[in-house]
C-alpha cells in the first residue's frame, strides 16, 4: 500500500517550514505538483477540520496530519522532514521533526487508516526514526519505507495464545501504534497474539470465541467502550491505549499474572492487583472513562434536541410575558416538542452510560431510571430536579451498587437471574429511594433556601446580585441553582421589576456560547476531545436561543475546568446587565429574546453576553492549559 501511494517526488528531505501551517502549505504544494491535489487551498482547509477534531501530532517527533477531500484527484502521502523541528503542538510537547501527510479522496475508501496501520508497523521498529533522520536522498527514505519488518528471531513453538484490543476516541493513530506494539512485545515473549482494533473503520481483527477460549491473557488498551464479558474467567488487565505504545512487553507479562476478570452478574468480583497503573491515578483514570462514556452517548441527544428546539424558536417563536411562544397551530410546536423529548432523554442517557461503563448491562436500565428520577423534582418535591450533576451521581452510585450486587455469590439456580432480574431490579430501587427519601429533601430545602436568600437581596446592592444570580445561572445548567435564579426572576417580573430578568437573560446564554467559543480558541492547544469541537457548534447554536444546556456536556466531561468559568463569565455578563439598567419583559434569555425586542437596551445586553462569553472562554481555556500542562509536567 505504501509503495502505490508514494515515491521519490512526494519526499521533502530539508522542509523550509517553520509553523504547523507552513508544513501544510509545503506539503500541500508536494501534491499538486504530482498530480494528487487538485485545489490546495480546500485541501488544507479539509487537513484544518481535520486537526480540529483532534491533534495529528505524536509522540517521539512524528506528526500525521491527513484528511479525506474531494480535492484530491489520487490518494498520495508525501513525508517531510524538519531538521530543526516545528511546534506541531505535539502530545509530549515536544517539537515535531517527521510529517507523514496522507491524502485520500472523499469516495476513494479509507485510505488514510490503511496507510496509518502499515505505517505503525515501521514507526513501531527500533531506530526507525532516527533512520529516516539520517537519510540524505529520496531513494534512501523509499528504501526504509519498503523494506521487510524484520523477521522475528522467535521461531519455536509459541507459550500461548495473548489477544489484545486496542481502541483511542479517534479511532486513528494511536489505535494501530498500539497494536503493532503489542504485536512485537508478544513475539518478543514467544507468545501468539491476535489484536482487535477498534478504529474509525469499525472493528476488525476480532477474536473468536474459540479464540478467547485458548488465549492465556488479555490486554484490553483501549480509550472506548468495548465488550468486556465475552472475557469472564479470563486474565485481563485494562489500562489506556498509550501504556500499550510506551510499554507492551509489560502489559503482558501483567496480564499473564492477573486474576481472572469476572463480567458483572457471574461472580464474586476479583480486584486485579497487577495492573500497572494503581492507586489514584488509576482512580481518575477509570472516573474519567466513565464519564467520558456517558457524555459521548448523551452529545447526540444535546446536539439534537438543542438544535431542534433552537431551530423552532427562532424561526417560530414569538416573545410574550410567559416566555418565548410559539403561534398556536404552528408546524414548529411539533418541532419544539420533538426537541423537548431529546432534551429530557438526555440527563437520564448520561447517568445510564456512566453506569454501564461501571458495571456493564445490568446497570444500564437501573441507571437511568435514576437518571430520569434525578431529573425530575416532582419525584421528591422540588421545583426542579437535579440536572447533569445529579445525573453524573445518580450514575456513579448506580454502577458501584450494581457492580457490588452482581459480584455477590449467588446460587447456580439464582446465577442467570442476576444480569436480568436481580442487579437491574435492586439498583432500581436504591437509586429511587436515595434520590426520593434522602437526597430529594434536602434539595428541596436547598431551592427554598436558595429563593428565600435572592428575595432577601432583591433590595440590595445589584453588583453583589449580579454576581449571586449570574453564579448560580452559570453552576449547573438546568439544575436548582439555575432554575431557582431563572424562577425568582421571572417572578419578579410579575411585580414590575424586570431587571432581575434582564440581568439573567443576559446570563442565560454566556455558558454556551463561551464553549463553544472555547472550542475554537483551544483547537491549536488540544485541549478539546474531537466530539467536544463538534458539540461546540450546537452549542453556539443553542446560546444564541438562551439554551443553557448546550454547555452540558463540557461541564460533565471536565466540570474542575467548565463550571468555574460559566459561572465567571455568567457573572460578568449579569453584574454589566444591572450596571447599565438592561430590563426583560419575557421569561426567556439570549440574543435571540433582544433581537426580537423584547428587552429595553439589545444593543447593550448583546454586548453583556459576549463579554461574558469571551470571559468564560478564556478562563476555561486558561484552566485546561494549565492543567494540560501540569499532566505533562508529572507525566515525565
Amino acid at each position: 500500500m505504501i509503495s502505490e501511494l508514494i515515491n521519490e517526488r512526494l519526499i521533502r528531505l530539508n522542509l523550509d517550514a517553520t509553523s504547523k501551517q507552513d508544513v501544510f502549505n509545503e506539503l500541500s504544494q508536494a501534491l499538486v505538483d504530482n498530480d494528487r491535489v487538485s485545489d490546495k487551498a480546500a485541501f488544507i482547509a479539509d487537513v484544518n477540520a481535520r486537526e480540529a477534531l483532534g491533534n495529528t501530532g505524536f509522540e517521539a517527533g512524528i506528526a500525521l496530519p491527513h484528511a479525506k477531500s474531494d480535492a484530491v484527484t489520487k490518494p498520495g502521502v508525501v513525508i517531510g522532514i524538519s531538521r530543526d523541528g516545528i511546534d506541531y503542538g505535539a502530545e509530549d510537547g515536544e517539537r515535531s521533526h517527521i510529517f507523514f501527510m496522507i491524502a485520500s479522496p472523499t469516495n476513494g475508501g479509507d485510505h488514510h487508516i490503511e496507510v496509518l496501520a502499515s505505517l505503525s508497523s515501521k514507526l513501531i521498529e527500533p531506530g526507525f526514526t532516527q533512520a529516516l533522520l539520517a537519510a540524505n536522498t529520496p531513494s534512501e527514505v523509499m528504501t526504509l519505507l519498503t523494506q521487510p519488518s524484520k523477521e522475528s528471531n522467535n521461531t519455536g513453538p509459541k507459550k500461548g495464545l495473548i489477544i489484545g484490543v486496542t481502541g483511542c476516541p479517534a479511532g486513528v493513530a494511536h489505535t494501530y501504534l498500539a497494536a503493532e506494539a503489542l504485536e512485537k512485545a508478544a513475539d518478543e515473549l514467544g507468545y501468539e497474539i491476535k489484536v482487535e482494533t477498534n478504529g474509525s473503520i469499525g472493528v476488525k481483527n476480532a477474536p473468536t470465541q474459540d479464540d478467547i477460549l485458548r488465549a492465556d491473557a488479555i490486554v484490553v488498551a483501549c480509550d472506548k467502550q468495548t465488550d468486556m464479558t465475552r472475557f469472564n474467567g479470563k486474565a485481563v488487565v485494562e489500562v489506556g491505549v498509550k501504556e500499550a505504545i510506551r510499554d507492551g512487553k509489560g502489559l503482558i507479562e501483567n496480564a499473564l499474572n492477573a486474576s481472572p476478570y469476572q463480567a458483572a452478574g457471574t461472580s464474586k468480583q476479583s480486584t486485579n492487583t497487577n495492573a500497572p497503573s494503581t492507586g489514584t491515578t488509576n482512580w481518575r483514570s477509570n472516573l474519567y472513562r466513565y464519564l467520558m462514556n456517558g457524555v459521548s452517548h448523551m452529545i447526540p441527544f444535546v446536539v439534537t434536541g438543542g438544535l431542534l428546539i433552537a431551530l423552532s424558536l427562532a424561526i417560530g417563536g414569538e416573545p410574550t410575558e410567559a416566555g418565548m411562544a410559539i403561534p398556536e397551530g404552528s408546524a414548529w410546536q411539533q418541532v419544539l416538542d420533538v426537541g423537548v423529548i431529546a432534551f429530557q432523554l438526555m440527563i437520564p442517557v448520561l447517568a445510564g452510560y456512566i453506569a454501564y461503563a461501571i458495571a456493564d448491562r445490568p446497570a444500564l436500565a437501573p441507571g437511568l431510571i435514576g437518571g430520569w428520577i434525578a431529573n425530575t423534582g416532582s419525584f421528591y418535591g422540588a421545583e426542579a430536579g437535579t440536572g447533569f450533576i445529579g445525573a453524573i451521581i445518580a450514575g456513579l452510585l448506580v454502577g458501584y451498587f450494581v457492580k457490588w450486587v452482581s459480584g455477590i455469590n449467588y446460587h447456580k439456580f439464582l446465577q442467570p437471574l442476576v444480569p436480568i432480574m436481580i442487579a437491574p431490579i435492586t439498583g432500581t430501587l436504591f437509586i429511587a429511594a436515595l434520590f426520593i427519601f434522602v437526597i430529594g429533601a434536602p434539595i428541596a430545602s436547598l431551592m427554598d433556601s436558595l429563593t428565600a436568600m435572592l428575595t432577601a437581596m432583591s433590595t440590595g446592592n445589584y453588583i453583589l446580585l449580579g454576581i449571586v444570580l449570574g453564579g448560580m445561572a452559570g453552576f449547573d445548567m438546568g439544575g436548582p441553582f439555575n432554575k431557582v435564579a431563572f424562577l425568582f426572576s421571572v417572578g419578579m417580573i410579575a411585580s414590575g421589576q424586570t431587571q432581575f430578568m434582564g440581568a439573567m437573560a443576559c446570563a442565560i446564554p454566556v455558558a454556551p456560547l463561551g464553549m463553544s467559543l472555547a472550542t475554537v480558541l483551544g483547537r491549536k492547544l488540544n485541549i478539546f476531545e474531537a466530539t467536544e469541537h463538534e458539540a461546540g457548534k450546537a452549542a453556539g447554536a443553542m446560546g444564541l436561543v438562551g439554551i443553557s444546556e448546550g454547555a452540558i456536556p463540557f461541564a460533565a466531561q471536565d466540570p474542575i475546568a467548565v463550571i468555574p468559568a460559566n459561572m465567571i463569565g455568567s457573572m460578568v455578563a449579569a453584574v454589566m446587565a444591572f450596571g447599565f439598567g438592561v430590563t426583560n419583559s419575557v421569561a426567556h434569555g439570549g440574543p435571540v429574546v433582544a433581537l426580537l425586542g423584547a428587552m429595553n437596551k439589545p444593543v447593550i445586553a448583546l454586548i453583556c453576553m459576549i463579554a461574558g462569553a469571551v470571559v468564560t472562554a478564556l478562563v476555561c481555556v486558561s484552566l485546561k492549559k494549565a492543567r494540560k500542562a501540569q499532566w505533562l509536567q508529572s507525566a515525565a
